[in-house]
């Protein structure tokens, strides 16, 4: 008997919670509990919507509770295992040598956008539009991807960054999260959102000296490292949400 539906939404609620608020959920399922239950005693932060979606599958594909449990534990189980194998490579962009093969940036940024399923996080400085990056986040929101973007503010920048607002790159892409720093001016003087890195489904972690503009791309020398497995991605993931829930980022109105 086909059960795609679960099993689709078991694989999005172990991205989103965690392993470990992921066997908390398993423990809720194992003795009965309601989804409203549920819903009270987890509260990380973003989980809402896959917290529903696992218990209507659960519904709808006649799995029962201890079986959807069972289920759970054994998918963090190989999760974890997977972790275990972590991998690291370095990302150049620029003038190549006999030492270090050159990836060029714009490549390894649109594969983590591509390999994106549930959730993309991404933080830049500065920003322009560009096809590549402009063509692969819209890909992702189409296929149902969550794309949170946070981006530094002219005013933020405080006269280091001029043209049009770096929101403004991805104005053409539907469904995309914008977000900024909303620091206190009077004790964050001279402070700027510097961060720049990608994170899928908090499997995939790029940090990168690149901006999220052509010319940091295609054209710079710079450098990042690719990480795949391991605690990074999750705890990079997990990071900018509690930032998110606490208030420090904040949405930009469209």
């Amino acid at each position: 008997m086909s059960r795609r539906r679960f099993e689709a939404a078991a694989e999005t609620v172990v991205a989103v919670l965690g392993p470990s608020r992921t066997k908390d959920l398993a423990g809720l399922l194992a003795i009965g509990h309601s989804r409203e239950r549920a819903l009270t005693e987890l509260s990380t932060p973003g989980f809402r919507e896959a917290v529903e979606q696992l218990y209507k599958a659960v519904a709808a594909d006649g799995v029962r509770p201890e079986e959807a449990a069972a289920y759970l534990r054994g998918y963090v189980a190989a999760t974890l295992h997977t972790r275990d194998a972590v991998q690291v490579r370095t990302v150049w962009s620029g003038p190549a040598t006999p030492a270090v093969p050159v990836r060029a940036t714009a490549q390894v940024l649109a594969e983590v956008i591509h390999e994106s399923r549930h959730e993309l996080l991404a933080m830049t400085y500065a920003a322009r539009p560009y096809p590549t990056l402009t063509r692969a986040l819209t890909e992702a929101t189409a296929r149902g991807v969550v794309v949170h973007v946070i981006v530094e503010t002219l005013a933020g920048a405080a006269g280091l960054l001029a043209g049009d607002e770096p929101a403004k790159a991805f104005a053409s892409v539907d469904g995309v999260r914008l977000w900024h720093w909303a620091r206190d001016p009077a004790s964050r003087e001279r402070s700027r959102q510097h961060a720049k890195l990608a994170v899928a489904d908090r499997r995939v972690l790029f940090l990168s000296s690149a901006n999220l503009t052509e010319s940091a791309a295609k054209r710079n020398m710079e450098a990042g490292v690719l990480i795949r497995g391991g605690d990074a991605p999750l705890r990079a993931a997990e990071h900018i949400m509690a930032l998110q829930s606490q208030g420090v980022l904040r949405r930009l109105r469209p």
